[in-house]
C-alpha cells in the first residue's frame, strides 16, 4: 500500500507540473481595442512571466501592463529590439506599470528579467523569459 500511495502522489505532482508548464507555453494573442491599441497584461515573479508568449500585430500600438507578484525579490522586464521599434527596460513592482510601443518589424523578440544576484544564476537562466512575436 505504501508504494502505491507514493506512486500516486508522484504521478499527481508530475501531472500538476506538466499542466503548469503547458499553460505557460500557450501563446496569448493580443486583441485590438476600439481605440486601435493592443493591450496585454503580463505578470512576473517566481522566475516566470505569464503569459510568456505574446503575439501582437506589426505597426499597431501595444500597451503592456506589467507587474510582479508580491515579495522582496526584484524583477524587471527587458525587450531589446530597437530595430523593430521595441526598447523596453522597466523595473517591476506590485503596482501595474504601462509600457507603450509600436512594433515596426515582424519577428520573434525575447523578453526576460535581467536581474542576477552575485554568485547565482540570473533570473533569465532560471526560466524568467518569454517571447514577443510580431506578426502581419
Amino acid at each position: 500500500m505504501g508504494k502505491l500511495t507514493t506512486f500516486m502522489i508522484c504521478a499527481f505532482i508530475y501531472m500538476a507540473v506538466a499542466a503548469s508548464a503547458a499553460e505557460l507555453k500557450e501563446a496569448y494573442q493580443a486583441t485590438i481595442g476600439a481605440d486601435g491599441v493592443q493591450r496585454v497584461e503580463i505578470l512576473g515573479g517566481g522566475y516566470f512571466f505569464k503569459p510568456n508568449h505574446v503575439v501582437v500585430k506589426v505597426n499597431v500600438p501595444v500597451e503592456l501592463k506589467v507587474r510582479k507578484e508580491g515579495g522582496i525579490v526584484p524583477h524587471d522586464i527587458v525587450i531589446d529590439a530597437p530595430d523593430a521599434g521595441i526598447a523596453v527596460r522597466e523595473s517591476l513592482s506590485t503596482e501595474p506599470k504601462v509600457i507603450r510601443f509600436t512594433p515596426t518589424k515582424v519577428g520573434k523578440y525575447p523578453f526576460y528579467c535581467s536581474k542576477k544576484p552575485p554568485f547565482f544564476a540570473s533570473h533569465r537562466e532560471k526560466g524568467m523569459e518569454g517571447l514577443l512575436e510580431v506578426v502581419e
